[in-house]
C-alpha cells in the first residue's frame, strides 16, 4: 500500500515537472497573468553613511554612549472590600420583636482606625411594604478589624401588617471617613 502512494505521488510530481518544462519551451508570451516584482530591501542600512554636496561618501562617527537603567517603584493600594454575603432567615411571631446579629468580614484589616465605615444602601426598611418602617439595621460607626461583629438587625412584629415571607435586598459598601 505504501508503494502504490509513493508511485502516485512520484507520477503526479514528474506530470507537473514535465507540465512547467513545456510551458518553459514555448514561444508563445503567457496569459495576461502579472507577478509584482517586490523588490528585497534590507530593513536597515548596513553603513552608517551621508553624501555631502560634492558627492563625497562619509562616515558618521558617534560622539557619546549612553547607557540608562530605569528603576520603578509602584505603590499598590489594595481596597477594603466586603467578601462575605449575608443571608438573614428569621421568624416574627405577633408582635414580638427579634434581634439577629451578623458579621460581615473584610478582605484584609483595615491600615488606618476610625477611617473606613459601613454604608448600607437603606437601614430603615419596610419589608412588607404598608408604609411603616419595622426593620432596622445597626453598625459600628467605623470599621477596625478584619471581622466586624457588632452588627445586628430589629425585626419589629408590630408594625408587620402582612403574613407571608418577605425579602429584602440592602447592598453594603465601604467608603473612607470625610475629612475637613
Amino acid at each position: 500500500m505504501k508503494k502504490i502512494i509513493a508511485l502516485i505521488c512520484f507520477s503526479i510530481i514528474l506530470g507537473k515537472l514535465s507540465y512547467s518544462n513545456d510551458q518553459n519551451t514555448t514561444t508563445e508570451a503567457p496569459p495576461s497573468v502579472s507577478i509584482p516584482m517586490i523588490p528585497m530591501l534590507p530593513a536597515t542600512p548596513t553603513t552608517d553613511t551621508t553624501v555631502d554636496e560634492q558627492e563625497n561618501v562619509t562616515e558618521w562617527e558617534l560622539e557619546k554612549i549612553s547607557t540608562f537603567h530605569l528603576e520603578t517603584k509602584v505603590n499598590v493600594i489594595v481596597p477594603l472590600e466586603i467578601i462575605t454575603d449575608v443571608e438573614i432567615k428569621a421568624l416574627v411571631v405577633d408582635d414580638a420583636k427579634v434581634t439577629v446579629p451578623f458579621e460581615l468580614e473584610m478582605n484584609k484589616a483595615p491600615d488606618k482606625k476610625d477611617f473606613y465605615k459601613l454604608n448600607y444602601s437603606e437601614t430603615e426598611i419596610d419589608i412588607d411594604s404598608d408604609g411603616a418602617i419595622d426593620t432596622k439595621i445597626y453598625s459600628p460607626t467605623y470599621i477596625n478589624e478584619k471581622v466586624v461583629k457588632d452588627n445586628y438587625l430589629v425585626i419589629d412584629g408590630a408594625n408587620i401588617s402582612k403574613e407571608g415571607v418577605h425579602k429584602k435586598r440592602v447592598y453594603i459598601t465601604v467608603e473612607l471617613k470625610e475629612e475637613i
